[in-house]
């Protein structure tokens, strides 16, 4: 049999041999002999900078040199979620198809509108896309899509874990399905992904309808060694005239940090720029040159693009203190270690951040993990007694330890995303009947859990008069309204997500200040902002507003109630920990104490046969044992039975007048399940881009169908009773 190599187009060889490779790797030959050997669609999974572009790109470009098509049109089409990562892969590609004299045109936003002028007029070679210039591209040229894409061979999906789970996810495979359906065949699918939970939900994300053929490459071994700790603090000790915390773990960064490349995940954007504010005050202390930089999404394009040149040259060290903008596969070479400040939300993430560690052969990869515990006194909260924050990570570094991740949620309706694309396929065609459009999305797109009726609903809510995105001819044709072609016409159309909406905290006639929210809020829950504990009074979606009343239940908690869904897994591992006389020996003294104090606490609880201990002559705190969707689910249940209720992770804090006796009538009553209405008090319901359009039920379908389980509700009532 012939090696993978012997089957690259001379060119591409050319190229090989250039890199000075011995050989190509395990991954690359694997996956050359699937794409030059068969038409079946391809996963290859691997590290990030495991060698998963070439293993895709080496192959189909050299089946486009040895057997052209003579056909016009993109040889190939290529997706990724980031205008950089594209830019990147840009770079890199030019240098294997210079010599091929293969065209590679990157698109987004930030490329001149000369290059895709070139590039419509005579389509070929390699066309490097957005999800949202690809959707604008359809909008705006629907027509010339055969003539575009006709000589398409394949569409490669980087970065395929990152969209999943998500509307953007929805939205490209909404793209690709109406791609393969103007051009009437299928185009071969090959997806890069660097995290998979499982690999055959990918599967099925790739090809719906035959996820059985779809072939995987999945890196062997488990990359570099890893070497972590785990290093606890803790806040608001005034009788200590040491550092605050935050002092110290900024000193710990800049003692072991510089003079290297590094990334540190900060969280929001303000820790950002505090960490960043004191490592650069450090650095002209001492009187050394500056070397960490902050890097989030509303700093600046050339800002960012600064940050991200100085990591790649090598030559000068360089530390970002960033958000999540750093954690996809944008090429900034190999970094020394990376640092996570306080509980990341899902395992995946942060094998995703880790995976920039320790590319080098012989290097280890390095992950510095920092959790601050507010210091307790006799009016703490019970869930920083558990210390929460400090047990999720130990879950998460656990989970990642056994190489699981969270896989994908099935079953969401995407409502959001769905009156996008009825938008978008509108305008695409400048018309179309609706059984047509549900045929198109629903049938043969991304939305086949919509069903023909929830479908009518959708087009009578954009039909409404006060909404006027859609209307219909007398031939039945759907068209633009006058607020859809508005809305379709603005650039800031073509995406489908959007950061979590800013709701404004008011008291008393007097704003408090802003607060994303992602997940469901409902009257009578207690939020935590800017150090105090509020009781939600009102929650008014189209305004975003809060109306809040200050609670008097005790200090609030440092952590709990963040947004962001924790998996049932993560959840479950956190009891195990609680619950365990483990001691991990990547934890240092401090974070040993911490975990100690949270099992002492958390034996003090008492839970006993079932999941539920008295805290207080009001207080009662369940246990729930599971993720934070079933958790919001009882949550809701109990504030339509009258309870006041606070999430955190795997547990509910519960306030009633009259005691725990009403509490457990409550929960057996919703374990002989009998029916109950969570939306009693008006949760908001608006957490996507285009929710706004929609009505109270729809609404209600899409959160029942992602963010609530009331399946579970039952069986989760009866293990809290025991």
């Amino acid at each position: 049999m012939s090696t993978a190599f012997d089957k690259l187009a001379r060119p591409i060889q050319k190229w090989v041999r250039a890199q000075g490779w011995r050989e190509m790797r395990d991954i690359q030959a694997r996956a050359t002999h699937v794409l030059m050997d068969s038409d079946a669609d391809l996963i290859v999974a691997a590290s990030t900078a495991g060698g998963k572009t070439e293993a895709a790109f080496l192959p189909l470009l050299s089946q486009i040199l040895d057997d052209p098509s003579g056909i016009s049109g993109f040889d190939l089409l290529y997706v990724a979620p980031l205008k950089a990562l594209i830019t990147d892969q840009a770079r890199r590609l030019d240098d294997i198809c210079r010599e091929a004299e293969l065209p590679v045109i990157p698109w987004h936003g930030d490329v001149p509108a000369s290059v895709k002028t070139r590039a419509i007029k005579r389509p070929r070679g390699v066309l490097l896309i957005t999800p949202e210039s690809l959707e604008a591209l359809f909008i705006r040229r629907g027509l010339e899509l055969p003539r575009l894409f006709g000589a398409t061979r394949a569409v490669i999906l980087d970065e395929l874990h990152s969209v999943l789970d998500s509307e953007r996810g929805i939205q490209i495979r909404s793209l690709l399905a109406r791609l393969e359906q103007s051009l009437n065949r299928l185009i071969r699918r090959v997806g890069l992904s660097a995290t998979l939970g499982d690999m055959e939900l990918a599967k099925a994300y790739l090809r719906p309808d035959s996820p059985g053929e779809v072939r995987e490459v999945v890196a062997a071994g488990g990359g570099a060694e890893l070497q972590l700790q785990l290093r606890g603090y803790v806040t608001g000790d005034n009788d200590d005239e040491g550092p605050s915390a935050t002092d110290a773990i900024a000193l710990h960064l800049f003692g072991h940090l510089r003079g290297s490349d590094n990334l540190v995940f900060a969280g929001a954007r303000q820790a950002v720029e505090i960490y960043s504010d004191r490592l650069r005050t450090l650095c002209e202390k001492e009187r050394l040159p500056q070397e960490f930089y902050p890097h989030h999404a509303s700093l600046s394009r050339d800002h960012r693009d600064f940050v991200e040149r100085r990591l790649k040259d090598g030559n000068a060290p360089t530390t970002a203190i960033c958000t999540s903008t750093l954690e996809l596969g944008i090429d900034i070479g190999d970094v020394t270690c990376v640092g996570q400040i306080g509980a990341p939300f899902s395992v995946a993430s942060l094998r995703q951040r880790l995976g920039r560690s320790g590319r080098r052969p012989g290097k280890p990869a390095i992950l510095r993990q920092y959790v601050v515990e507010a210091k307790l006194t006799p009016t703490s909260n019970f869930s920083d007694r558990l210390r929460l924050g400090l047990v999720r990570a130990v879950a998460m570094i656990e989970l990642l330890l056994e190489g699981w991740c969270e896989p994908p949620k099935r079953g969401a309706l995407h409502l959001s995303t769905l009156v996008h694309q009825i938008l978008s396929v509108i305008a695409q065609r400048g018309g179309i009947h609706a059984q047509q459009l549900y045929g198109m999305l629903c049938q043969k797109g991304p939305f086949r859990q919509v069903d023909t009726q929830p479908f009518l609903d959708v087009l009578r809510a954009l039909g409404h008069p006060e909404t006027a995105l859609i209307e219909q001819a007398d031939d039945g044709l759907l068209l633009l309204g006058a607020m859809g072609e508005k809305l379709v016409e603005h650039y800031s159309f073509y995406a489908v997500f959007q950061t979590p909406e800013e709701y404004r905290l008011i008291s008393g006639g007097k704003e408090l200040g802003t607060l994303p929210i992602d997940n469901l809020i409902a009257p009578g829950m207690l939020l935590i902002f800017s150090g105090r504990r509020w009781l939600v009074l009102e929650v008014h979606d189209r305004d975003r507003v809060i109306m809040v009343s200050p609670a008097k239940a005790g200090v609030p908690p440092l952590f709990g109630g963040d947004p962001g869904n924790i998996h049932d897994r993560v959840i479950e591992r956190m009891l195990d920990i609680l619950e365990d006389q483990n001691r991990p020996i990547y934890m240092d003294a401090t974070a040993l104490e911490l975990l100690e104090e949270a099992r002492s606490h958390y034996a003090q609880l008492q839970f006993g046969p079932g999941r539920i201990a008295q805290l207080g002559e009001n207080a009662t705190i369940l246990a729930t044992r599971t993720g934070s969707i079933r958790t919001t689910t009882l949550a809701l249940a109990l504030r339509a039975a009258g309870f006041t209720v606070q999430t955190h992770d795997g547990f509910l804090e519960v306030f009633g007048k009259d005691g725990t006796p009403l509490l457990i009538d409550a929960l057996a009553a919703l374990a002989s399940g009998e029916a109950v209405n969570l939306f009693t008090h008006s949760p908001n319901l608006v957490f996507e881009k285009f929710h706004p359009y929609l009505t109270e039920a729809l609404l209600q379908q899409d959160a029942f169908s992602a963010r609530l389980d009331t399946a579970a509700l039952a069986e989760l009532s009866r293990s809290i009773l025991g």
